[in-house]
């Protein structure tokens, strides 16, 4: 069980879990920042670019984003200039999918994706997906179950926390969605381009609706229009969540200081994360990827012992850098440099081990393979900011 925390630092509002006193992850926005993940406009084709299969569509004044053609073969027009074929001048629906990464452009996509807490309606992918961390029979049940349903030529996407619900409660939140999809679509057709047809929840919200059933022990915060937000959202969404919300009030002790939540976010922007072995790991982003080299450090190794030794820490480091990465939302590609291991055998372990820390995540990581040089590549979904673009030592200050 843990909590989700939210409070304010200085003109930064972070948002937290806590389990046993540890943070599992942090996600950080300055308060005068206007997040677009997951917003829907009408977009305006202003460019496409045949030799990268890509069109660049603007969503708001100053706002260009990237479109895939090829992943978008049939974009949701609500305007058509001429031809069949998407042109300049073009106005089509979009959801934005991927945030600004560095010089990176948003992404935006015609398949829309419509959140719930126990499943997402899509309009581009048209088939019935489910967790894979459902059981083999809820699985079977969900399926029978959603099978039934009319999606009305849309796909539906079952998320994790749906094993847990009453089929009342998922017949209830299918029908919202189903009719918010429709209300976006209706409503599309007689807005101009650059219209924000739907706003995406705020980021903490969206961190607690994704949140597994059985997970979340106490919703904390410090902030009265979280909390008011919060609340009615819970009352709405997720009354059986209503009680967990508390609203933190005490003049002695503030609730950064209880968690300590500035500590904690130094120590998830520094380069080195010592283990308690006496090891350490030194984390560098780059541009093209994220290098993770594991090092002995004060880790005593006698001479006879040296290789299983070198598979202990390995083996911390592997835990260690899973936890590193959902804390830091790390993203793209990632390269881990373990110690190497001479024995076939201990690189099957390591590499075992690792994979079934990374499956946890639930962000859609995957742990591609080792190299003969012994670096493990991990790729991991791009979705929002790393930690150290969201937030810098000098906000801590």
């Amino acid at each position: 069980m843990s909590n989700l925390v939210i409070t304010e630092l200085g003109s930064t509002l972070v948002a937290a879990a806590y389990q046993d006193g540890k943070p599992l992850w942090f996600e950080c926005r300055r308060k005068d920042e206007v997040s677009i993940l997951g917003n829907i406009y009408v977009g305006k084709v202003i460019n496409i670019v045949k030799n990268i299969q890509a069109a660049f569509v603007q969503i708001e004044d100053g706002i260009i984003c990237y479109y895939s053609l090829k992943e978008n073969p049939e974009p949701l027009y609500i305007k058509k200039t001429g031809g069949s074929e998407l042109v300049q001048g073009d106005e089509i629906l979009v959801q934005v999918e991927k945030e600004a990464l560095k010089t990176k452009d948003p992404v935006v996509s015609s398949n829309l994706n419509i959140p719930g807490k126990y499943m997402a309606i899509t309009t581009g992918n048209q088939k019935l997906g489910i967790s894979n961390k459902i059981s083999s029979e809820k699985k079977r049940q969900l399926k029978d179950f959603f099978g039934s349903l009319d999606l009305l030529g849309n796909g539906i996407v079952i998320r994790t926390n749906a094993a847990t619900a009453s089929y009342e409660m998922l017949q209830q939140e299918f029908a919202f969605l189903m009719k918010l999809l429709q209300k976006i679509k209706e409503t599309a057709v007689h807005r101009t381009a650059f219209s924000l047809l739907y706003r995406a929840d705020s980021f903490y919200l969206q961190r607690l609706r994704n949140m597994y059933a059985g997970e979340l022990d106490k919703i904390i915060t410090d902030v009265q229009s979280v909390y008011t937000e919060i609340e009615e959202y819970l009352s709405k969404y997720q009354p059986q969540d209503r009680e967990r919300l508390n609203f933190y009030e005490d003049d002695t002790l503030s609730l950064p200081a209880l968690y300590n939540i500035t500590k904690d976010l130094e120590r998830a922007l520094q380069r080195q994360v010592w283990m308690k072995s006496g090891a350490y790991l030194v984390i560098e982003p780059t541009e093209a990827c994220t290098v993770i080299d594991v090092n002995t450090g004060k880790c005593d190794s006698k001479r006879k012992d040296r290789q299983k030794t070198f598979l202990k820490i390995n083996l911390e480091a592997a835990k260690e850098v899973a936890n590193q990465i959902k804390l830091r939302n790390l993203s793209g590609i990632i390269l881990v440099d373990f110690i190497d291991l001479e024995r076939q055998e201990d690189r099957n372990q390591l590499m075992h081990e690792l994979r079934e820390l990374l499956k946890k995540d639930a962000v859609p990581t995957n742990l591609v393979d080792m190299t003969k040089l012994q670096l493990a590549e991990i790729t991991r979904k791009k979705q929002k900011k790393p930690l150290h673009e969201q937030i810098t030592l000098r906000d801590l200050i």
